[in-house]
């Protein structure tokens, strides 16, 4: 594959993880970044002030990192990243199709399902030319904007692409591996939400050091179970969206899957949680759980899962979800 020249970026979305990493890449004098949102007052004030004043209103941002809602923009773009709310990318992605240049290389941050219970990267190959590739990984949108180290595993089905794209990241403060199992790297990107909200219950329940790896343990091996049985490579839980995004999400305080999950331990399951973030944890999980019923792998394979998914739908009360996740043998 030859070397493909990086000049013009588009970032979709201009909500903490867009502007983040807007802000990380429009170091480089090399590259024009521009975010692409529908937020007028976001644009405007990015554009007038160099402040996200919605996301990052302390955080002055680099004066070469542009803001827009016009969707033109995508005609000159090399690289896409998308970076909206996993629900909307498939819709949004069909109505801009037209702008976007066959060669564009579209990079898909979102964590979710897309059409018809399938990964983001399925969809999007259904319904456009361009490469399609993920990056995900341990990535507090805050820490990157402070300019902390930060580290993403880049994934495709090409091995000539990520090496290609690689360099784009060079002299900023986003560091990559790569991996070919984009499949695997979309699947663990959803699951480590799952078991990050399973973790923050235990946590809650039991302020145990001990418990809390004895656990962390047995949902990453379950995690290793799910992902071989949709296809995805082992080897993917040991890149940076493997352990090193499952660990950020469920053992720091300030991932909201785990934040979730300490207010369920706490018995507030039904007041001070926006319905909306319980809502995304259970569609995802209910997607996973179809479609492991319909693959037919054995409920042992699984078996915490749907321990959570019993507290989900309130049949089972935290002492006793806690009590089976520690004694039952499986």
């Amino acid at each position: 594959m030859k070397m493909i020249k990086m000049q013009n970026i588009v970032i979709l979305g201009a909500g903490s993880i867009g502007t983040a990493l807007g802000n990380s890449l429009a170091v480089r004098n090399d590259l024009k970044v521009t975010l692409l949102s529908v937020e007028n007052e976001v644009v405007d004030s990015i554009a007038t002030t160099h402040f996200n004043q919605k996301y990052f209103p302390n955080i002055r941002l680099i004066p070469a990192l542009m803001a827009t809602t016009d969707p033109a923009v995508l005609k000159q773009a090399n690289i896409v990243f998308i970076a909206i709310p996993s629900v909307a990318v498939v819709k949004y992605i069909q109505e801009i199709k037209p702008l976007l240049p066959e060669n564009a290389i579209l990079i898909n941050l979102a964590k979710g399902f897309g059409c018809q219970d399938k990964i983001i990267s399925q969809c999007l190959k259904g319904i456009v030319v361009n490469p399609v590739c993920a990056l995900k990984g341990p990535s507090f949108a805050r820490e990157i904007i402070n300019n902390s180290p930060t580290a993403f595993t880049l994934a495709s089905t090409e091995e000539g692409l990520c090496r290609d794209l690689e360099p784009v990241f060079d002299n900023t403060n986003i560091f990559v591996d790569t991996s070919l199992d984009l499949l695997g790297v979309e699947i663990i990107s959803i699951l480590k939400n799952i078991y990050a909200i399973l973790i923050g219950i235990v946590d809650a329940h039991f302020n145990s050091p001990n418990l809390r790896f004895m656990m962390f343990t047995r949902a990453f091996n379950e995690m290793r179970n799910i992902l071989v049985h949709f296809g995805g490579q082992e080897e993917t839980l040991l890149h940076y969206c493997g352990i090193g995004d499952f660990g950020l999400t469920a053992l720091n305080d300030l991932s909201r899957n785990r934040t979730l999950g300490l207010l369920i331990g706490k018995g507030f399951f039904n007041e001070g949680i926006p319905n909306k973030v319980v809502l995304e944890g259970r569609i995802a999980m209910s997607i996973i759980l179809k479609k492991l019923i319909e693959s037919n792998m054995p409920e042992t394979g699984y078996h915490m899962m749907l321990q959570l998914d019993k507290v989900f739908a309130g049949d089972t009360d935290i002492a006793e979800f806690v009590n089976k996740l520690i004694n039952e043998r499986y």
